[in-house]
């Protein structure tokens, strides 16, 4: 697995510049558009964008990506500040990653998305108050899903920036400094409220894990990098095998005698007087003649060869 994340890690390196770059300004610009015309009252360009199983299933399969500009009407300066968040979040992480894995953050996000809402939108089981049961009906959940399943998949940005800059701060209304790591942690309890929430009798499971679905994108991208996240007493450390250093020696330390290795004697002559050890060498006017008398090979100058002990 840690190789296979290598060999995508330098994957997507290589081909950082592909795909379309400043995914995130079209996508705040989309929502923008769609936001501004549902605050004057028009919804059909909401309607035909937003997310639809009974549509999809028609023909209408640009709904499965378009979802993701389908931010219906609210309060315009809260529109603002969260779309310009939403971009300038998205702006760092692709800085931070490259073109071609940013875009495949959010292609992989759409999918991810898409496959549940297609399974598990549309029926569920519902509590009726009225009976006191559990019934199996249509009602609320296509609702739910067109409207939410864009908004998760652009929150998860929180995430990803805090991961990459965990200490970075925001200001709340502009006034209350907060580190991203924190940001973070409210956005992963506003998550849990959301399941909670919508546990029965609104929903039961899986489908009150849906705003869950946007996280399992993010765990796929960063890995055991989420850590990152965590106060640095309780992250994870991976513990190395110390190196044998060489010993240090001070001054006042006597150094180890080590002897050294004698060597070879070198030999850089030919003939040698047995006697008075003149060699070729040194005395290259000298001639020298091997006693046949004496025992081995012995070796003499022209004054010793007629002047010596024979050896035998």
């Amino acid at each position: 697995m840690k190789n296979l994340r290598r060999s995508f890690e330098r994957f997507c390196y290589k081909n950082r510049n592909k795909g379309i770059p400043d995914l995130m300004l079209y996508i705040v610009i989309g929502c923008g558009i769609v936001s501004a015309m549902s605050m004057v009252g028009y919804n059909g360009l909401y309607e035909i964008l937003c997310f639809d199983k009974e549509l999809i299933l028609q023909g209408q399969v640009w709904r499965l990506v378009t979802y993701v500009f389908s931010l219906s009407g609210g309060n315009m300066l809260m529109t603002l500040i969260v779309l310009y968040c939403t971009y300038s979040l998205g702006r760092a992480v692709e800085a931070k990653w490259g073109t071609f894995k940013f875009n495949l953050y959010y292609l992989v996000g759409i999918l991810l998305m898409d496959a549940f809402a297609m399974v598990f939108d549309g029926h569920t089981w519902v509590y009726d108050f009225t009976t006191g049961q559990f019934g199996y009906v249509s009602m609320g959940i296509p609702g739910y899903y067109s409207s939410a399943i864009g908004t998760y998949l652009h929150l998860s940005l929180i995430l990803c920036f805090a991961t990459m800059y965990p200490d970075t701060q925001f200001l709340i209304f502009f006034i209350i400094p907060i580190k991203a790591k924190f940001m973070s942690l409210i956005y992963l309890a506003y998550t849990l409220f959301q399941v909670i929430q919508l546990t029965a009798p609104t929903m039961i499971l899986p489908h009150n894990l849906f705003p869950v679905v946007a996280l399992l994108n993010y765990f796929l991208f960063f890995g055991k990098d989420i850590q990152n996240l965590l106060p640095l007493s309780w992250q994870v450390k991976r513990q190395r095998r110390p190196r044998p250093r060489r010993p240090v020696y001070s001054n006042q330390d006597p150094i180890p005698f080590r002897p050294r290795k004698a060597e070879p004697t070198r030999v850089d002559h030919t003939h040698r007087c047995t006697i008075c050890g003149k060699t070729d060498v040194s005395h290259p006017d000298l001639e020298f003649r091997y006693c046949s008398r004496c025992q081995g090979y012995h070796c003499y100058c022209q004054e010793h060869i007629s002047d010596h002990t024979h050896i035998q």
